[in-house]
């Protein structure tokens, strides 16, 4: 590839100017250095993919070498390059603790510098698109959106062209050439990634430590090289401010599930995933009695001995067992309201049916009871924030401290009328 390189570089430098005198038998800088030295008009290199090399030979740790030292040998401390900028997904490959091209500043997925409005289509430039093409913004940003770069939400421009073009809302990621390596990442299961993954699968971001990742795709040491990868594949989002990553939206989420399923390590999860629909329409049916049975069984099977004693425990087995409401739902935790914090609220996206999904309040107990629950709600006036509708659905759901006995759990399920 390099020989082809050098040799297509080497006709167009003869045919761009024939008064120099060019060695065929020189290589790459001399001949850019004797062009440099005629005119002293300097090079813009632009390298696209320049990390192509490290994706489709991950293995190859020769070529990779002989890659990055053709860059070095020819970009670094010349005087005839002017700029050299590459784009690509991976950062720069580092050689132990030295980088083989310091001489670049670097933009990425997790510092972007001011860079971040170029990296991804920006909220106000997705607002245009969808007005000029009749696409409903809200859905776009629910499935689209989610990237937060120093503050700026960007969103995949590849999809958003997608989606566009087809008038269709879906995944469009399968289509990549990384994600065919997305289901092999997540089965490490390094330091726990399982329970990260499904502690992010839930809406929990989590923290993440991206010193030790090494720029490649097949050295890892830890859960956070995992993590770290996935950022720069897109896959994840990163808090800058508090170093914590995230599952973007609505097309990530799916394709963590998908490949989650492709693994086969992640079964009570998957079934719980799968069967958020049902546990969705018999909250909304008012089975609480069903309802109560459904977040039991979902607790029971995912959730250690150890962690099952907690109300942190029980609102993560919630928020799985409601995946599916995200399509119909903004679900906000610990939201301030009336006097406190109602712990999960589900307010319906503006382009829902509110009869059908009418807003709801969840308050979540242990070795309390679901009356006190519901008596919490309305004593402290959570719907307080929800007045706007005129209707909500209070939901109360407890279980017994005590793992010995039946760990029971109960749910009361009430209309709730704004006056």
């Amino acid at each position: 590839m390099l020989q082809r390189l050098e040799k297509r570089l080497f006709k167009d430098l003869q045919a761009e100017n024939a008064k120099v005198n060019l060695d065929v038998d020189d290589g790459l800088n001399f001949w850019m250095e004797d062009f440099f030295n005629v005119d002293q008009v300097p090079f813009v290199i632009l390298i696209d993919e320049w990390d192509c090399v490290m994706r489709e030979h991950m293995n190859d740790k020769e070529a990779q070498k002989i890659y990055l030292d053709f860059l070095r040998n020819w970009l670094k401390d010349k005087e005839y390059v002017a700029l050299a900028y590459m784009t690509g997904i991976l950062p720069i490959k580092k050689y132990g603790t030295h980088s083989a091209l310091n001489m670049f500043d670097e933009y990425s997925m997790l510092e972007s510098d001011g860079l971040e409005k170029y990296i991804g289509f920006t909220d106000d430039e997705v607002f245009g698109l969808c007005q000029k093409y009749g696409i409903d913004f809200e859905q776009m940003k629910s499935w689209y959106d989610g990237y937060n770069l120093e503050g700026t939400e960007l969103y995949c421009p590849r999809s958003v062209v997608k989606s566009i073009s087809s008038k269709k809302f879906r995944g469009y990621w399968t289509e990549t050439e990384t994600y065919e390596a997305l289901a092999k990442y997540i089965a490490m299961n390094f330091d726990g990634l399982h329970d990260t993954l499904e502690e992010l699968l839930s809406g929990q971001p989590q923290q993440v430590v991206t010193r030790t990742f090494t720029n490649d795709m097949v050295t890892f040491t830890n859960k956070n090289d995992i993590l770290t990868l996935l950022i720069h594949l897109g896959y994840l989002g990163y808090n800058s401010f508090d170093k914590t990553v995230y599952i973007p939206n609505k097309e990530i989420a799916d394709e963590f599930v998908v490949s989650m399923e492709a693994t086969g390590l992640w079964k009570e999860t998957i079934e719980t995933v799968l069967q958020s629909r049902q546990l969705l329409a018999d909250t909304l049916q008012g089975n609480a009695d069903v309802v109560a049975q459904a977040i039991e069984k979902v607790h029971d099977s995912n959730s250690s001995i150890l962690n099952y004693n907690n109300e942190q425990s029980l609102r993560f087995i919630i928020l799985i067992a409601y995946y599916y409401a995200k399509e119909q739902y903004e679900i906000i935790q610990e939201m301030p309201s009336g006097k406190g914090f109602a712990d999960i609220v589900f307010i319906p996206k503006h382009n829902v049916d509110i009869e059908q999904y009418p807003p709801m309040v969840v308050e979540l107990k242990w070795d309390d009871t679901v009356q006190t629950a519901i008596k919490q709600i309305k004593d402290r006036n959570y719907p307080d924030k929800l007045k706007s509708f005129e209707k909500i659905l209070l939901v109360g759901i407890s279980y017994e401290k005590d793992i010995e006995k039946n760990k029971k759990h109960r749910c009361i399920i009430e209309e709730y009328k704004i006056v």
